[in-house]
């Protein structure tokens, strides 16, 4: 279980010698994440023409967000059953889409593709589904596979996909957390 149980600890402060006592929250207390969102498992989609990422978090169980597989899509037919079933096998209650925008926070062509993949997959899971802004996802994922071991401080392009959901994640928790205070 990642949840640490609230303690306190005495510390001395070095500059006026007073006693004072640090607090400790949950880690789910720590990333703020709100109590509607409590036991819930959420899959993260970053959508492309040709490979759709996908990272997953449940509340209570993981640690942290976590890369799933990807999905070809390119010259693959079978790639939105192959997700359904992905979805569906995985026991998903809330879905995150990304959503490009440019930097100005205009919404693109394929902004509009996504949001109608969006309102179709909704309607065929059943399950809630929420649109986070993916503004320069792509390039964070690059620069953490740069600087982490992980990936032999080198890009992956077979991962970059799923390091972008994981990063769209992130972000709805982010937001997501931002709103409960």
């Amino acid at each position: 279980m990642i949840n640490l149980v609230k303690y306190s600890c005495q510390e001395k402060n070095k500059n006026t010698g007073n006693i004072y006592y640090k607090h400790y929250k949950r880690v789910s207390e720590t990333l703020g994440v709100k109590k509607k969102m409590k036991n819930k498992h959420f899959l993260a989609i970053d959508y492309g023409e040709k490979v759709i990422g996908l990272a997953s978090f449940a509340q209570g169980r993981d640690p942290f967000p976590i890369m799933e597989d990807r999905l070809i899509v390119y010259q693959n037919p079978q790639y939105y059953k192959q997700l359904l079933q992905f979805i569906e096998d995985g026991a998903f209650s809330v879905l995150i889409l990304g959503l490009p925008k440019l930097l100005d926070g205009k919404e693109t062509a394929m902004s509009e593709k996504i949001r109608a993949f969006g309102q179709q997959l909704a309607q065929d899971t059943n399950l809630p589904l929420f649109f986070q802004d993916e503004t320069l996802s792509t390039y964070e994922a690059q620069q953490r596979m740069k600087n982490s071991p992980r990936f032999n401080f080198k890009i992956d392009l077979k991962q970059i996909d799923s390091m972008s959901a994981l990063i769209i994640l992130e972000e709805y928790i982010k937001s997501a957390s931002a709103e409960s205070f």
